[in-house]
């Protein structure tokens, strides 16, 4: 009698135990379940397109009167490219590379548009990646306002997490460039980071305890947390969230058709890389950079950042640096610069997000997709050809 109410004690125990753990845990345990369904291969498509219905998020609301691009009827893109010794033709290598969505602007008009997997121009696109250089540009409004005093600032004026620690140091512009030697492997450690931060633990405490593996600008190491340092000290400097001082300095600003929606992380912006966004106003966004920070005769973004913004001059910055897989292209602040004399720059994402400019040609192109075959080696470089070959003969 004495074991079986032992027993029964013990379950209880066990029960209420787990209750607790349920109530405090459960929702985000059953955010981390839809999170890690929706990245399977046979539904990237759909969570791609419907982010805000599977994540929570933060609206991001438009403005009263949107840009309008002109618009002509789809142009005939290149047959093909050429890409170490081999012809891709341009219908083959969408296909394969699981386009979404396909967006040509040049001189302001939509020279091609064109949507797979049940999109449209109204279908908000998830941006991964690509979300990082909006990050890039809040920061630099909030330099040019002077609520972060200088890219040279350490982050740890602006961060009191990292107080006494390796990190505290480490200037804004070495995290803009992926240069902060922070001891973090972007392929081995992210899932811990996600982990932590999903079940509570706030970012910048995860981040503190990560040391530093050399000094700032020593290599270029493509890491994610970087731009959650840069959240964060925007955060910290303006006062605002994101997605609110994102709403009123540059959404609202630059002719944006469609409300924008930035996922969250433990009650935060994701600013590695959460947004979820139309192709045309990532077009609006992208124009805004063609357009050396300009829109429409109001200076929203200095010159002299959008320069700086482009800038590989660096050694660690240039194409190939440091041998890393992740570096065959150059980097800036949170822009990808790959080589040539064209001016070109862009913003990735991984399954296949792209925003690429072309200032020569006056040509943006968005392409976004679904791409579960997006690390295969050559991936990144074959896209800028492709890219080269519609700007060149789109007409």
């Amino acid at each position: 009698m004495k074991k079986i109410k032992r027993f029964c004690m013990v379950t209880t125990g066990a029960a209420a135990a787990l209750g607790i753990l349920w109530m405090r845990f459960g929702k985000k345990i059953k955010v981390l379940y839809t999170s890690l369904n929706s990245f399977k291969d046979e539904n990237l498509a759909y969570t791609f397109q419907h982010t805000p219905q599977i994540q929570p998020t933060k609206k991001i609301s438009r403005g009263t009167e949107p840009f309008q691009f002109l618009q002509e009827n789809n142009a005939v893109l290149a047959d093909g490219f050429m890409f170490e010794g081999t012809f891709y033709p341009s219908g083959k290598f969408m296909e394969d590379t699981k386009t979404s969505g396909m967006l040509v602007i040049r001189d302001d008009v939509i020279k091609y548009e064109k949507y797979f997997f049940g999109g449209d121009e109204n279908t908000l696109f998830s941006s991964n990646s690509m979300g990082k250089s909006f990050v890039s540009v809040l920061m630099g409004i909030a330099i040019g306002e002077g609520y972060v005093e200088s890219v040279e600032d350490p982050v740890g004026k602006y961060i009191p997490e990292f107080a006494g620690t390796e990190l505290e140091n480490i200037p804004v512009r070495a995290c803009l460039q992926m240069a902060s030697g922070i001891n973090f492997n972007e392929d081995t450690d992210m899932s811990g980071f996600s982990m932590r931060t999903l079940l509570g633990m706030p970012a910048m405490k995860v981040i503190s305890k990560y040391g530093v593996q050399e000094e700032p600008y020593t290599y270029r190491r493509y890491i994610s947390i970087n731009t959650e340092i840069l959240g964060q000290v925007i955060k910290n400097a303006t006062g605002r969230s994101l997605g609110e001082y994102m709403e009123e300095k540059l959404w609202k600003k630059i002719g944006a058709a469609h409300d924008a929606y930035w996922t969250l992380s433990n009650g935060t912006e994701l600013a590695m890389g959460g947004l979820s966004i139309s192709l045309r106003d990532y077009g609006r966004f992208a124009r805004l950079y063609l357009r050396e920070g300009n829109y429409n005769g109001e200076q929203i973004l200095s010159k002299e950042w959008v320069r700086d913004s482009l800038d590989i001059s660096a050694e660690y910055s240039r194409p190939g640096a440091n041998l890393d897989a992740y570096n065959a292209i150059g980097y800036g602040y949170q822009w990808w610069v790959p080589e040539g004399d064209k001016g070109e720059f862009m913003a990735i994402g991984v399954y296949g997000q792209w925003i690429y400019v072309n200032p020569s040609n006056q040509v943006i192109i968005v392409k976004t997709g679904a791409d579960p075959n997006f690390m295969e080696k050559g991936y990144e470089l074959k896209h800028v050809e492709f890219f080269r070959a519609v700007a060149e003969g789109i007409s």
